[in-house]
């Protein structure tokens, strides 16, 4: 079977008028990384994203879902319950009851993306189900191969890849960054071989400053983004889980907006801080 081919002059002009799945946040069908070192959130980021773009809700009340859609999920480092309890407490927190979310939880123990047999089984499930976003939490817990090793890190990638342009759907992967990699650029910080900030169409990173969180976007055909301040809030109900939110620009620490001048300590703190976040 040949490959299929269009004349250079019937290729469009300009790109497709939607394309974002989240505006300004996460690309239409693109794939990427929700990276971030350890407690800083990334799992409520992704969840969020899943509840955003399956409820038809701003994403971090700030970021609008462009289109709608199932979401399939797998959560390989949390027990179901605890899944279940942190997707009801996003979607109280936006005003929708999780019964009413097209969320599709994976519940088999493992899915390995080296192993052919979970490879298979992960395609057959996105065939059938179409979602419009898949998310995959933690990559280090898909595979048992080397991840300083691009030889090793691509081939999953590629995979990954494939199943987005196959079945046409947005791909989020959650990576760890390494530990004591505040001072690198955010996509030079991620654990392992540099193929998954290359891979990536949209990134997320989040760091944390003290009590502060902030959130940087990047896109591979856009301007990036100065880093966002993230604050979060807890309900008190147990059953829910504390949601986050992303603070407008002008809010900025002041080394988002320039190193000119630095305010002490303590103003810095009194003015900029919020309630520290939750650790997973």
């Amino acid at each position: 079977m040949s490959l299929p081919t269009l004349l250079a002059h019937r290729l469009a002009e300009r790109p497709q008028e939607c394309q974002w799945l989240i505006d300004e946040l996460w690309g239409d069908e693109a794939v990427g990384i929700v990276g971030g070192e350890p407690k800083t959130c990334k799992s409520f980021l992704a969840l969020a994203m899943a509840v955003s773009v399956a409820g038809g809700v701003p994403c971090l009340r700030r970021f609008a879902p462009m289109q709608t859609g199932r979401v399939l999920l797998f959560a390989a480092e949390d027990a179901l319950h605890v899944v279940r309890q942190r997707l009801s407490g996003i979607a109280a927190a936006a005003g929708r009851a999780l019964a009413d979310l097209d969320i599709h939880v994976i519940t088999a123990p493992t899915v390995r993306l080296d192993v052919e047999p979970d490879r298979d089984a992960l395609a057959a499930t996105i065939a059938a189900l179409k979602p419009k976003l898949l998310v995959l939490d933690p990559f280090v817990r898909l595979h048992r191969i080397d991840e300083n090793l691009s030889g090793e890190v691509a081939p999953l990638l590629a995979y990954l890849r494939e199943l987005q342009r196959r079945h046409h759907l947005a791909v989020v992967l959650v990576h760890h960054a390494r530990k004591g990699g505040a001072k690198m650029r955010a996509g030079q910080a991620l654990r392992g071989s540099s193929e998954f900030h290359a891979w990536g169409d949209s990134n997320l990173y989040l760091r944390r400053h003290g009590d502060q969180l902030t959130l940087s976007v990047e896109h591979r055909l856009r301007r990036r983004s100065p880093p966002s301040p993230c604050s979060s809030t807890s309900t008190e109900r147990p059953s829910h889980s504390p949601h986050s939110t992303v603070a407008s620009p002008s809010r900025l620490p002041p080394s988002s907006r320039s190193r000119r001048r630095r305010p002490s300590r303590s103003s810095r703190r009194s003015k900029y801080s919020s309630p520290r976040l939750p650790r997973r």
